[in-house]
């Protein structure tokens, strides 16, 4: 693959021309008012930006047969971006029967529908391509993404304030200019929001239909947000109203992000989101491959697979650093030690960035010595909940003896969690991310020896 450096662009005080993009021309007219006529570093030694914050290249030219390298890295960031969600269908990738489960749920069972799974599965971005779906249908959609401090009545108010007046059935098409700039929650008192009387409001929806997604759920830290979403619930449904809720969040079932409530149960629909098979995760590479021009080989690509072991945040983050390292060495293929220097880079990271008190246990002689079964156990926390059964991790062994290990390992020594099940306990790393790092270290170890 051949790279073209070549860079051509206006000099500052030439005369504006289609080669200039607008963001392109204010940010240098801001410059000359701070006193710069030019924002490039004297020297040109210290690293700069490789494209521009309008994320458009402007001066930066295609060039026929050849890889410009400002645009690969843009397009590298658009389509393979870890760091954030993916908020389009043109870059969601995967997940067809998950998204088709949430629209039936939806569409046909006019049920409310929880998303549950492990952190970095991609239920966030699911929802945001389920929410862009519905706009083309024509729904009305609210999003709210929940936190420790998330209130029933502030989240709820501004939801009501995104569904203009015109939709209530007590106001007429043909109502004055006056209310076409009023919303529902101009029907709401001062008072604390009651989901009662938010049901009976929202009952009052006519000619279109209202999704309001609740994301991060398992984040709300106060019980009262919870009761009133259940009721709220279960209201909504009794009265067949137009609005149905999704809620998504990290749990080991459905129980614990909406409790055992038999009222509530009949009306919400729980969709775990698990790993991504292969062909989910060679299609995300596809179509970072369509994007840039880059190519992942084969043998580039089997191991990203076994790397990620399903999970869309990883593809995507080790599919970029090893994407970059190419980059680096003027190469549009990415090879098996493109992945590998990828993947040190990241373990580096995600080590560093561990809690202190996991990295204490990870240093424990018990600990140590029982690293092939935290690599197995690794592996077998691939379920949407990251809980697993010993005779996951025993395979055709016993599980006798692998269930008494990671008991004592669920004790004093705290790494993992036990969870009560029937006939047998579940367990799951008690740290969020841990399992990926075994799983990482072990497939580069593998594949590095």
């Amino acid at each position: 693959m051949i790279f073209s450096r070549d860079r051509k662009g206006p000099d500052v005080d030439a005369a504006p021309d289609d080669r200039w993009q607008p963001g392109e021309r204010l940010f240098r007219r801001a410059m000359r008012r701070l006193g710069s006529a030019d924002p490039t570093p004297a020297g040109g030694r210290l690293p700069r930006f490789s494209i521009s914050a309008t994320d458009e290249l402007g001066d930066v030219k295609p060039v026929p047969g050849r890889l410009v390298p400002e645009r690969v890295r843009l397009a590298l960031a658009e389509a393979l971006a870890a760091s954030q969600p993916v908020t389009s269908r043109e870059r969601f990738a995967g997940r067809a029967d998950v998204l088709e489960a949430l629209i039936t749920a939806i569409e046909q069972q006019r049920a409310h529908v929880v998303l549950y799974g492990e952190r970095g599965i991609g239920k966030t971005s699911l929802v945001h391509v389920l929410a862009e779906t519905a706009r083309e249908a024509r729904y009305l959609v609210g999003y709210g993404s929940c936190g420790v401090e998330a209130r029933f009545d502030e989240m709820f108010r501004a939801f009501a304030a995104g569904i203009p007046l015109l939709f209530h059935a007590g106001v007429s098409p043909t109502a004055d200019e006056a209310e076409h700039d009023r919303s529902f929650a101009d029907l709401i008192g001062d008072g604390p929001v009651d989901p009662r009387e938010l049901a009976e409001l929202f009952a009052r929806i006519v000619g279109t239909r209202v999704l309001l997604i609740l994301d991060e759920y398992d984040r709300v830290g106060d019980p009262g947000f919870r009761r009133n979403v259940a009721e709220l619930i279960k209201n909504l449904s009794d009265r067949a109203a137009r609005v149905q809720l999704v809620l998504t969040g990290v749990a080991s079932n459905l129980d614990e992000l909406v409790g055992f409530t038999p009222s509530i149960r009949r009306n919400i629909v729980g969709l775990a989101v698990g790993p991504m098979s292969d062909g989910e995760v060679a299609e995300i590479l596809d179509r970072a491959e369509a994007a840039t021009g880059l190519r992942f080989t084969a043998e580039a690509r089997a191991l990203l697979f076994r790397m990620a072991a399903g999970s869309p945040y990883l593809v995507r983050l080790l599919g970029t650093r090893a994407a970059l390292v190419a980059l680096e060495a003027e190469r549009g293929t990415i090879e098996p030690p493109d992945v590998l220097e990828g993947a040190e880079a990241v373990l580096k990271e995600w080590n560093a960035g561990l809690p202190r008190h996991a990295q204490r246990l990870l240093q424990r002689p018990e600990v140590k010595a029982a690293i092939p079964l935290l690599i197995a156990a690794a592996r077998a926390s691939g379920t949407p909940d990251g809980a697993f059964l010993a005779e996951d991790v025993a395979g055709e062994a016993d599980p006798g003896p692998v269930r008494a290990q990671l008991e004592r390992l669920s004790g004093s020594i705290d790494l993992f969690e036990m969870l009560p099940g029937d006939p047998e306990p579940r367990f799951r790393f008690r740290t969020p991310g841990l399992a990926q790092l075994l799983t990482l270290s072990a497939a580069l170890a593998r594949s590095a020896g």
